[in-house]
């Protein structure tokens, strides 16, 4: 059982920090513009849209003098929880 748990605490451990560095490079893709017809570009921003709408939606204060914050706020809650899971889970 405990092997069990470990293993669901490591996968979801793995499943965070891919989605942060989606983030990460979502974040980057704001700077660079790439072309919106690319395949992966498409991907990455179906991926983390909907989550920048909902927490722009619920927390409106994370856009700053037209500076968007989402990401930042995103990657502090899944830090957040990926911690708090692997202490509770693994501890």
């Amino acid at each position: 059982m405990n092997a069990l748990v470990f293993s669901l605490a490591q996968l979801l451990h793995t499943i965070i920090t891919v989605y942060i560095w989606i983030i990460i490079i979502a974040a980057l893709f704001s700077f660079v513009r790439p072309d919106p017809n690319n395949q992966i570009v498409q991907i990455i921003y179906r991926l983390t849209d909907p989550v920048y709408q909902w927490i722009r939606s619920r927390f409106p204060f994370v856009v700053i003098s037209n500076i968007d914050l989402s990401p930042v706020v995103i990657i502090l809650a899944l830090q957040f929880l990926d911690t708090l899971m692997m202490r509770f889970l693994v501890g």
